[in-house]
């Protein structure tokens, strides 16, 4: 049975409660208190490192530990720092560069990738559901804070888009990864860090009508399905057949890794984190013998990775654990660690 969103909300209140040392307030208590958050110093610190190093003067975000391609997940994570800080200058930068540059011509999704050491930089035109969903979360953040009607028209534009091309309703909703290249006769890939929890939770604040409660309800529902191995985490990839996850993806290394560490993150930012504790208590089970937990770990084999996960995912963990924030991982001036270490900033405050 479908809960009413009154009823979902409470509930997730409730879990939250019941899991975390603190509950989890309403979207709008939760959109105001990540407001209140990005003015902390550690957050505009972090935030001022972040664009002097992968933020180019024309708005291109540059993914440095990947070859130096930019991508809408990038471009989104920037717009999105940059609003939280009031950085008016930057978020305008960032938007007009993914606007004349990754916009999709026939709808209001964004090209995932952009390499500019290619011959064709947009070879690949297929969207990328997490990148959409950023870039739709910061205008619409965006649109009120600078009381802007074209951002809330392309914020609006996006959120539709999304709901129309990437959720596709079989036994649950379910939130495609891309709108090409992921159903297949006997699997549908899914990839539960792209379920960015404030973000569908302030969509669902602004348009209540819309599909976003009933996907928050069945994201949670996939996550809970999908504990694999000895340690029960998620894998990055997981299919889903019939009303059923079967299992980590095949073609994907079954790994909870790069992907799946956002999870507890995104849950984190919306009082959430009750719901991964399995994966919190991993983590704890690293930090408190003076260590940091490995950056991936083969869900079917075991195997884990030799080397330790990024600064900016070893600060959020060790918070979520209880463990405070004096990680020893080496800072990595990486785009990618870097963005994890803003959020981060987000989360101690909001803890």
């Amino acid at each position: 049975m479908r809960l009413e969103r009154r009823h979902f909300l409470a509930a997730l209140a409730a879990m939250s409660s019941s899991n975390c040392s603190y509950a989890s307030p309403s979207p709008k208590a939760r959109s105001e208190y990540l407001a209140k958050a990005g003015e902390t110093t550690s957050y505009l610190i972090a935030w001022t490192d972040f664009k002097s190093r992968y933020i180019q003067k024309d708005g291109r975000v540059v993914d440095n530990g990947n070859g130096g391609i930019s991508h809408s997940e990038g471009q989104g994570y920037a717009l999105v720092l940059a609003e939280l800080a009031g950085d008016r200058e930057i978020f305008d930068r960032v938007w007009n560069w993914t606007d004349k540059n990754l916009a999709q011509q026939n709808k209001a999704l964004f090209i995932w990738r952009f390499d500019p050491n290619a011959s064709d930089p947009l070879a690949d035109p297929n969207n990328a559901t997490d990148g959409d969903i950023l870039i739709a979360w910061a205008l619409g953040r965006a649109a009120a804070r600078w009381q802007n009607s074209a951002f809330e028209s392309h914020a609006a534009a996006t959120r539709a888009a999304i709901a129309g091309d990437l959720v596709l309703a079989r036994e649950r909703l379910l939130l495609l990864p891309a709108a090409h290249g992921f159903v297949h006769e006997d699997r549908i890939v899914l990839n539960l860090s792209y379920y960015i929890w404030p973000a569908l939770s302030e969509f669902a604040e602004r348009e209540p009508k819309g599909p976003w409660t009933k996907i928050m309800e069945d994201g949670l529902w996939l996550l809970g399905q999908s504990r694999f191995g000895g340690h029960q985490l998620p894998s990055d990839w997981i299919s889903y057949l019939d009303g059923k996850v079967t299992g980590p993806a095949p073609g994907w290394e079954p790994r909870f890794g790069f992907d799946a560490v956002r999870i507890p993150l995104y849950l984190g930012l919306s009082g959430l984190q009750g719901r991964a504790q399995h994966i919190i208590d991993f983590w704890r089970s690293y930090f408190v013998k003076g260590n940091i937990p490995p950056a991936w770990v083969d869900v079917k084999s075991g195997a884990m990775a030799e080397y330790a996960l990024s600064y900016g995912a070893s600060t959020y963990a060790s918070l979520l654990a209880g463990v405070g924030t004096d990680v020893t991982a080496e800072v990595q001036h990486n785009y990618y660690s870097a963005v994890l270490n803003c959020f981060s900033r987000l989360l101690s405050r909001m803890a």
